[in-house]
């Protein structure tokens, strides 16, 4: 039987690190809400119940590992998903868990 092609382990480091990035309640649901549309980082602060300050930070976060980008109107910054294949993550853990 063949052997499946096994992904290098550099790339293994890489994803493991992304993947600890959305491992928390917060960042997952504000990811499960910007994968519908765009949101204020007061709209997902509200959405998650924590300080605005802390929502910027979880999104810095995300958006520094490439998952979101960010746009200033005015006196707000808006949030969108940059990395579709988010979905899927998040698929399977509403499958799982929701």
């Amino acid at each position: 039987m063949p052997k499946k092609c096994l992904i290098p382990l550099t790339n293994l480091d890489e994803a493991a690190l992304c993947l600890k990035t959305l491992a928390h309640p917060h960042r997952l649901r504000m990811i499960q809400m910007l994968l519908d549309g765009e949101y204020t980082v007061g709209e997902l602060a509200e959405a998650c119940e924590i300080p605005s300050h802390m929502a910027s930070e979880h999104l810095g976060k995300m958006k520094d590992r490439g998952f979101l980008t960010a746009e200033r109107r005015g006196r707000s910054m808006y949030y969108t998903v940059a990395e579709r294949s988010l979905e899927s993550i998040l698929g399977c853990i509403e499958k799982r868990f929701g």
